[in-house]
């Protein structure tokens, strides 16, 4: 059972790539880097869910995967380009994020989430894992 509220200590994290050509990632503002943890799932598996860390900037992608998260700390302003929906995010708040959904996360504080994912067919390999 996932027991993480806002505010916890969230453990150790390992540093990930925005390398994964599907994502397609491009860095807006900043310099942000990433790291995270997949808890349960990962490659192959339909379904994952973990702890994604990312410092203060902004990034686009294009999301690989269904996604409900919530902030555990900092905060960010999440944009759908596909929805044309701009929603601000701080700690306890909750959102969802659509397979194929272009996005930019502009991180104005450092921000963790726990996140839960699903994905038809499966995740991809490492190059895959980065949830944002």
């Amino acid at each position: 059972m996932f027991k993480l509220k806002p505010g916890d200590d969230v453990g150790a994290l390992e540093d990930w790539a925005l390398d994964n050509p599907a994502s397609d990632y491009r860095i807006t503002r900043g310099a942000p880097t990433t790291s995270g943890r997949i808890d349960v799932g990962g490659p192959g598996h339909a379904m994952r869910y973990g702890i994604w860390r990312c410092t203060a900037g902004a990034l686009e992608c294009t999301e690989q995967g269904d996604e409900l998260f919530m902030v555990l700390s900092g905060r960010c302003r999440l944009i759908d380009h596909t929805s044309g929906d701009v929603t601000v995010l701080a700690p306890g708040d909750s959102h969802f994020v659509r397979d194929g959904a272009s996005v930019t996360r502009d991180i104005t504080e450092d921000l963790t989430k726990v996140f839960f994912g699903h994905k038809a067919g499966g995740y991809c390999g490492r190059e895959g894992v980065v949830p944002i």
